[in-house]
């Protein structure tokens, strides 16, 4: 069995209206048959709340829809707001794409 694998990399702030877009980059994929969504998050500079909420419903389609998405790259600001809003817990997250491919394609 193959899985399909798509890698997206966000860049810049992640707010309501970007965040938005990648919510629908996401859904496209998983239309396509995507099985499993890596975002690279290294040229991500800031997300605010509103980036969250957006996460969380992009998380909430990916996991009704059976499929998976997983983070990598976080940098230092959005590790920090992921640690403070306890999205770390929520969302898989990957050193980089390296990590990622050793513990979840590897396996």
């Amino acid at each position: 069995m193959t899985t399909n694998l798509k890698k997206l990399e966000p860049a810049g702030i992640l707010d309501g209206a970007t965040t938005n877009e990648l919510k629908i980059q996401v859904s496209d994929l998983l239309h396509q048959g995507t099985d499993i969504v890596l975002l690279d998050m290294k040229q991500v500079t800031f997300m605010n709340s509103t980036g969250i909420g957006a996460m969380v419903a992009m998380l909430k389609i990916v996991r009704a829809k059976g499929k998976q998405i997983y983070l990598c790259g976080l940098t230092e600001q959005v590790k920090m707001i992921f640690e403070l809003t306890k999205m770390d817990r929520v969302f898989k997250t990957f050193i980089d794409q390296q990590e990622f491919e050793s513990k979840v394609l590897a396996a």
